[in-house]
């Protein structure tokens, strides 16, 4: 059994991280394209009910919590790559399926809407089983070449990846519903998913051989209790929760407040979604934020995990509070901004802090337990978030967040701990593609 850190060469490091980047980049621009552009309009089209999609939604969380620790231990035992390409080719899969399923319901072939339903949540739900591998492979296999110098900013630069996914996957799909079809998004991300699964499974450098199965199940029994890593998992919840509840109802609360203080009309035949554009405007400030945070403040910056952690909470909670604050585009925009930092702090703070807490054997291990606490709070988000905007009070989610805010912050100040698991070193070379 392989043991210690591999040292490889530099170029080839760069090119992998590059590769690997260009695949979070793709599942996150499928998730945010298929979730915020094309299922709300094919669920309209349909006739189906409102509550479908965030029941399709929920179900594919729920399945991604499950199963991204089964897929960072299997990374330890089949190798990075393999895992890897299989995550995005399970996520092309589904794509395919559900623009399937989508086309011949448009099309009048099925027109019973439980059958459609349950097709459409069959679909996306293979995304939560399969395409959750891609994640913990490629976070495991950055820890494998990093160490307590490097490690965080080279997480942050992974991580950027899938949020700079996000933020064109809207944008993205907007064209292709306008110019070709409602479900060519879905198409077209899928052959990519394929190209990038393709040229992983090719020529992604696999230099370390997989652990010995019984020795990493019997260390990673338990991971997540151990003292030095829940303290980042609970964190890395509680963000996901904060995450999806601002996702869901930050567009409505801005609309509807600026429709209140009369800066935006009422629909029209000449304007049918009035404050579309803003709120683009908005959410892109905080999108460049998040990538401004990783790729630029974080390398200068040399902040630990539990620093990160904290700032991170800081400007969410900041953000939470502006954005209720005053009925302004500028309020909502710096409110944005802020949240965008904040964000881009604290998602590679827990993450890179978890894989620095163990050694070389339970990276795979360790970075399932983080992928699903990444998607643990979509799981109930969509749900609660706008029943609170509209049963409660539009300040409610707002309210709720920065409460769990603070306590993240002041949980990660005095529970998590920097600490890093050194392992010896190895002089070893990546082999050869294949």
């Amino acid at each position: 059994m392989v043991t210690g850190k591999i040292l490889p060469d530099a170029s080839n490091r760069r090119g992998a991280f590059r590769l690997l980047f260009f695949a979070l980049m793709a599942v996150g621009a499928g998730n945010t394209m298929l979730i915020t552009a094309v299922l709300p309009l094919l669920v309209r089209r349909l006739d189906l009910p409102a509550w479908t999609a965030g029941a399709i939604f929920s179900l594919s969380a729920f399945l991604w919590v499950i199963f991204s620790p089964f897929w960072g231990r299997k990374s330890n035992t089949w190798g990075r790559r393999p895992v890897a390409a299989l995550g995005l080719a399970g996520f092309a899969v589904s794509m395919v399926l559900f623009g399937f399923v989508g086309m011949i319901s448009l099309a009048g072939v099925i027109t019973f809407w439980p059958l459609i339903f349950l097709l459409l949540l069959s679909g996306r739900s293979l995304f939560g089983v399969f395409g959750s591998g891609t994640n913990p492979a490629a976070q495991a296999y950055v820890a494998d070449r990093t160490d307590s110098s490097n490690r965080t900013e080279e997480i942050a630069t992974l991580t950027s990846g899938f949020t700079f996914g996000t933020a064109i996957g809207p944008s993205l799909a907007g064209v292709l519903i306008d110019q070709v079809h409602l479900l060519a998004p879905v198409f077209v991300i899928a052959a990519i998913a394929v190209s990038i699964g393709v040229g992983i499974w090719f020529f992604l450098p696999e230099h370390r051989a997989p652990e010995m199965k019984k020795v990493v199940t019997s260390e990673g029994k338990g991971l997540w209790r151990d003292k030095s890593v829940y303290p980042f998992l609970v964190y890395g919840v509680g963000l996901s929760l904060v995450s999806g509840v601002i996702l869901q109802t930050f567009p409505y609360f801005m609309l509807d407040r600026l429709h209140d203080v009369g800066y935006l009309p009422d629909p029209s035949p000449q304007n049918e979604n009035p404050g579309a554009q803003e709120l683009g405007i908005v959410m892109t400030l905080g999108a460049l934020a998040t990538l401004t945070a990783q790729l630029a403040l974080i390398p200068r910056l040399k902040l630990s995990p539990k620093a990160l952690m904290v700032s991170g909470a800081a400007f969410l909670v900041v953000s939470a509070a502006l954005t209720i604050s005053l009925p302004t585009l500028a309020v909502f925009g710096v409110a944005q901004i802020l949240y965008g930092i904040g964000q881009g702090f604290s998602r590679p703070g827990f993450t890179s802090g978890a894989s620095l807490a163990v050694g070389t054997t339970l990276q795979g291990n360790v970075a399932g337990l983080v992928t699903a606490t990444n998607a643990m709070g979509f799981v109930v988000s969509p749900l609660f978030g706008l029943w609170a905007y509209e049963n409660v009070h539009p300040f409610a989610p707002f309210v709720f967040a920065a409460g769990v805010l603070v306590f993240m912050g002041v949980f990660a100040f005095f529970q998590a701990t920097n600490t890093y698991q050194e392992d010896p070193p190895l002089l070893a070379t990546d082999e050869e593609p294949h």
